[in-house]
């Protein structure tokens, strides 16, 4: 190695933030960097089974005081050490490096590239041969050689993070690179002399607790199987993850494997399945004796439901005796044998119980849909080695894309850069096959490229149902204030803030019920709330959910509300719920499919799984016939009457729906607003469109729109809402505020005997 110090401290190690990967850097703290004499921006030396260099730089704000050194997984995978291990800690000096060559560290991956753009990307950078690097974005530190600050913040190499293992760099020892350095790239990966990680902890997003969940049940006791026989007991045997698809299940039992150094045997589930008889079962036997003697050894099985489902589900025997073979060497393990088993399904519920048991799956972690905070982490790690423009932010992105998984997440980044070299293939001469270096240095993602990318990926969750992210806001809608303040409060506050409610010790209401006139804007009102409260917005029709098949309405519903959960938060609309739930033994619709999906829907909003950030609304006309357990606390908690709007209302209502129309000078929408007693959103919407048509009668030319063709749309126009149904909607809304179960005059009666009562069955 390079001259060095003779100081040298022990010092334990810790994971770095996921930002911070590919950086070089080493996190020390204050005490150690003045025992050592380092300053911000100085070389050190970290020593474990092999020796690495990096820059060293202060702690982070959480880890004032505390003694650890925090470094990214390919440091760790350089110096040989995993998280928790101890590790000496020196100062060194670098010297300039004459020469250095560069290798794909992947074997599946070939590279052409200007040896320059490599230059600038490592420029400064402290590193010696057999190290693995990566082509993520630098920052400034302080105390580096002359020149080199000012090529910090040059062009990244690639739009992806490319990882380059250092096949031999002169002279000998630690060195940078700086201008005189001759670099080479080779086109091809070359085997190395140590062993490379291929993921670390470092490019997993949004799972700490995951993480340290599998660390405590794969990593300890692969590790450091002293402590589990110091204390008498047998290791966990197998670990099940199980979550929707893309969440990173395969990735993270990947990372386990090279943090815990352990050899990694891939089964996938249908690859195994053989023709002839007793095929399958050999081939499981063989991996497993592969794994025993590489151990320590991890065997991760990926869709296991497809070759251990319930055997009291399936017709073949040799799925039957694939699931025997299975049972059979996850009990045959020995306590020493120093191998786990890890296996990963989206379909729990579908695998053998057996397997499902302490001594074989001994812990089931979920991995869910990354929160917010997740998906930023995911996308600093998609964009490690991306140029990005100035405007783009990943907070504003990780807010937009709720409900997107991992894999949904580099997907949205690969499309982003694809709109980028889009953007520059005018630039390009298709037959010189090579991308000109100062086109390469122009290039950068930009926050355009990432608005156009996201109206190509949706959530993969949501593929099944229909779902779309509302674009209406609290100022598109009017003259609904007092309904706006009550799902304010009710679904944006505890969706936006629930630590909020679990401060006060209350719980969110789960249900709200939109009842009134038709066109007064119960729909619109739903989809502003989702937009507001950055939530996935399901809406559905009580049609498409109800199915002439037995059991299949209830299966119907059962989805909705598990998608729901999957992609929370998220808002589930169902417009014109009476028909859907009507009172039961009322006679309205099919008696017995109308109750069992009454039913169901009880369970789902009150039964033994919660709703956590899945709140329901409910659009009706006529909430009098929806059967009185759904109207209670605890379903629908808030009953929201959205009536007609008052003139204030109206003329609020009329300026949003000719926000884009050219007026004339004389037009007066108060007066307009005064004029319309009784119209709802939809019959204000009406008038404005025909006012628009009569300016177009008059002349195809037309300009502008004058008082003129209001006052003659308001002539062909009509309130939709008589002022004896208005009547009536007001005694419903104060018998439902009430008394919930019981609203009386018209309580719950039949659409028959509503009729009777003067033909009111219209609204």
């Amino acid at each position: 190695m390079a001259d060095s110090d003779t100081t040298t401290r022990k010092i334990q190690v810790a994971n770095s933030r996921p930002e911070d990967s590919g950086r070089g850097l080493a996190h020390l703290p204050r005490s150690l960097m003045a025992a050592l004499g380092v300053g911000e921006g100085d070389v050190i030396e970290i020593v474990g089974k092999q020796s690495t260099p990096a820059r060293a730089v202060g702690p982070y704000t959480e880890d004032e005081g505390i003694e650890v050194l925090r470094i990214d997984g390919l440091q760790r995978a350089n110096a040989g050490v995993g998280a928790g291990d101890f590790v000496e800690v020196r100062k060194v000096e670098s010297k300039p490096a004459t020469r250095v060559v560069f290798a794909p560290a992947q074997a599946n991956l070939r590279l052409q590239g200007q040896p320059q753009a490599l230059k600038r990307t490592f420029f400064g950078r402290p590193l010696c041969q057999g190290d693995v690097v990566a082509t993520a974005g630098h920052q400034r530190v302080g105390n580096m050689p002359p020149g080199i600050q000012q090529f910090m913040n040059a062009p990244a190499y690639a739009l992806q993070e490319i990882r380059l293992a250092v096949v031999s760099a002169s002279p000998k020892g630690v060195v940078h690179i700086d201008e005189n350095t001759e670099i080479e790239l080779r086109p091809e990966y070359e085997e190395p002399t140590q062993r490379r990680a291929d993921v670390t902890y470092d490019d997993i997003g949004g799972m700490a607790t995951t993480i340290d969940q599998l660390r405590e049940m794969v990593e300890l006791p692969l590790r450091y199987p002293e402590l589990f026989e110091r204390l008498g007991v047998e290791p966990p045997k197998g670990l099940l993850l199980y979550g929707p698809p893309g969440t990173g299940k395969t990735r993270l039992a990947r990372a386990v494997a090279n943090e815990s150094d352990a050899s990694f045997f891939l089964i996938n589930g249908p690859e195994i399945m053989g023709s002839a008889y007793g095929e399958s079962e050999g081939r499981l036997r063989e991996i497993f004796e592969e794994a025993a003697k590489s151990a320590p050894s991890i065997v991760f099985i990926d869709e296991i439901d497809s070759i251990a489902p319930k055997r009291g589900n399936v017709q073949g025997e040799a799925e039957k005796r694939v699931v025997a073979q299975l049972l059979t060497l996850m009990d045959g393990l020995e306590s020493r044998a120093n191998l786990v088993v890890i296996a990963a399904t989206n379909r729990p519920e579908a695998i053998d119980e057996a397997l499902r048991r302490p001594g074989r799956f001994d812990r089931e972690i979920v991995v869910g849909v990354p929160d917010e905070r997740g998906r930023r982490e995911i996308l600093g790690i998609h964009t490690r080695g991306m140029p990005l423009g100035d405007k783009v932010d990943l907070a504003e992105l990780a807010r937009t894309t709720y409900g997107f998984v991992g894999a949904d997440l580099a997907a949205l980044t690969r499309e982003a850069a694809i709109e980028a070299v889009r953007r520059i293939m005018p630039k390009l001469n298709l037959e010189e096959r090579t991308v000109p270096p100062e086109v390469l240095d122009t290039l950068s993602v930009t926050r355009e490229d990432f608005l156009g990318a996201l109206k190509r990926v949706q959530p993969s969750a949501m593929r099944e149902v229909m779902v779309e992210a509302p674009r209406v806001r609290w100022e598109d809608v009017g003259g609904l204030d007092a309904a706006q303040t009550r799902l304010k409060e009710g679904v944006e506050l505890p969706l936006k803030d629930p630590d909020a409610f679990r401060r006060l010790g209350i719980r969110p209401a789960k249900g709200f019920l939109l009842y009134g006139p038709p066109g007064t804007g119960k729909t619109l009102l739903a989809k502003a709330v989702a937009r507001e409260a950055e939530a996935n917005f399901i809406a559905t029709k009580s049609s498409d959910l109800l199915s002439k098949w037995y059991g299949e309405s209830e299966q119907q519903i059962s989805r909705l509300f598990q998608r729901a959960r999957q992609v929370a938060p998220c808002v589930i609309f169902i417009d014109e719920l009476d028909s859907l739930v009507p009172a039961r033994g009322s006679g309205a619709g099919e008696p017995q499919v109308t109750e069992r999906v009454v039913n169901t829907i009880l369970a789902e909003m009150d039964g033994l799984e919660e709703l956590q950030s899945v709140v329901v609304i409910g659009a009706t006309n006529r909430p009098n016939l929806i059967d009185p357990a759904l109207l209670r606390p605890g379903r629908f908690d808030e009953l929201v009457y959205v009536g007609v709007p008052n003139t204030e209302g109206r003329r609020r209502i009329l300026s949003i729906q000719t926000q884009k129309m050219p007026l004339a000078g004389d037009v007066d929408l108060d007066r307009v607003a005064k004029r319309t007693d009784r119209f709802t959103g939809a019959d204000l919407e009406d008038v404005v469109r025909r006012a628009g048509l009569i300016a177009l009668r008059r002349s195809l030319q037309s300009t502008e729109v004058t008082m003129a063709d209001f006052e003659e749309a308001l002539t062909e126009s009509r309130a939709s809402v008589t002022p004896e149904m208005e009547k009536d909607y007001e005694q419903i809304a104060s018998r439902l505020k009430q008394d919930a179960a019981a609203i009386q005059p018209l309580g719950f009666i039949s659409p028959g005997q509503l009729q009777s009562r003067g033909g009111k069955a219209d609204y």
